[in-house]
C-alpha cells in the first residue's frame, strides 16, 4: 500500500478523498463510525498530508483517479468538495474499479456562468490565488472561514478544520495553485449522463460553497442518481458524522445486494 492511502478497518472498501488543503485526517469522525464495518482507503492528494513531494500536473482529477484506481481494489468512492471532483472522475473513467459513488459537498462545476447559476462566482477562486501569495496560512484559514459559513454550529467546524489543516505539515502552495484552479475550470456536468455507477449525493443545506440545488440537479442526470440533503454546511461529515455515515452505510449495503 502506497504511503499516501492509508488503509484502516475491514470489509467491503471505500475510498476517501478529502477537499482543497485538507488531507485525510480530516475524516476521522467517519473513520470512527465505518471502519467496524468497512475497509477503508484514506487518499492524501498530491501535495497534502503525506503524499509529497508534489509533482505539477498530478492533482488533475483524471491523472489522479487513475493512480488511485491502480492503488485500490475495487471501491466505493467518496469525495469530499475537491475531492468529489476526482471521485466523480474516477467513476466516469473507471467504472470496474468504482462500484458506487458518493458526493459530500462537491460540485459538477464549482463556478457559476450565465447557464449554471448554482456555483461560486469565479473571483472568490481568483482573491483567495492571490491571497496565498501574500500571507499563505490566512489565506487557508478565511478559505475554511467560508467553508463554515451558514453552518449551525459554524464555531465547532471551523475548530476542528483549523486543528486538522496542518497537523501533517503544511500542503505544497504550487498545489494549493493548482486546486484552486481545477475548482475554477473544472466542468463535468456534460459527462454526468454516462455515469454508470450508482451515486450518492449528500448535500448540505446551509452550504455557501455548493449549494443543495447543484448537488440535486446532478443527482437528476447521473442515471443512478440520489439525492440526499442534511441540515449542514460544507463539511457535513464533521457537523452530521452520524447521519453522514448512516447514508453511506445504507447506500453501500443496498448496492451489495442489489
Amino acid at each position: 500500500m502506497s504511503d499516501w492511502i492509508t488503509r484502516i478497518g475491514a470489509g467491503p472498501d471505500l475510498v476517501l478523498i478529502h477537499g482543497w488543503a485538507m488531507h485525510a485526517g480530516i475524516f476521522a469522525p467517519l473513520v470512527d463510525r465505518l471502519s467496524a464495518h468497512f475497509c477503508l482507503h484514506l487518499v492524501d492528494m498530491p501535495g497534502h498530508g503525506h503524499h509529497q513531494p508534489y509533482q505539477p500536473g498530478s492533482l488533475q482529477p483524471a491523472e489522479l483517479a487513475r493512480r488511485i484506481a491502480e492503488r485500490t481494489p475495487p471501491a466505493h468512492w467518496i469525495g469530499w468538495s475537491l475531492g468529489g471532483l476526482v471521485a466523480l472522475q474516477g467513476a466516469l473513467d473507471h467504472p470496474e474499479q468504482v462500484r458506487g459513488l458518493v458526493e459530500l459537498a462537491a460540485n459538477p462545476c464549482f463556478v457559476s456562468n450565465p447557464d449554471w447559476p448554482h456555483g461560486v462566482a469565479a473571483q472568490v477562486f481568483a482573491d483567495f490565488g492571490a491571497a496565498l501569495m501574500e500571507d499563505f496560512v490566512a489565506a487557508i484559514e478565511r478559505f475554511l472561514a467560508l467553508e463554515t459559513l451558514g453552518s449551525a454550529n459554524a464555531q465547532d467546524e471551523l475548530r476542528q478544520l483549523k486543528a486538522q489543516v496542518f497537523a501533517h505539515g503544511q500542503p505544497d502552495l504550487r498545489a494549493l495553485q493548482d486546486g484552486l484552479a481545477l475548482l475554477d475550470a473544472f466542468d463535468l456536468r456534460t459527462e454526468l449522463a454516462a455515469l454508470a455507477v450508482p451515486s450518492l449525493w449528500i448535500a448540505g443545506r446551509r452550504d455557501r460553497l455548493v449549494p443543495a440545488s447543484a448537488m440535486q440537479w446532478a443527482a437528476m442526470q447521473a442515471p443512478h442518481g440520489r439525492f440526499l440533503q442534511i441540515s449542514a454546511g460544507h463539511a457535513p461529515f464533521l457537523s452530521h458524522a452520524n447521519e453522514v455515515a448512516a447514508a453511506i452505510r445504507a447506500f453501500v449495503n443496498e448496492g451489495a445486494f442489489s
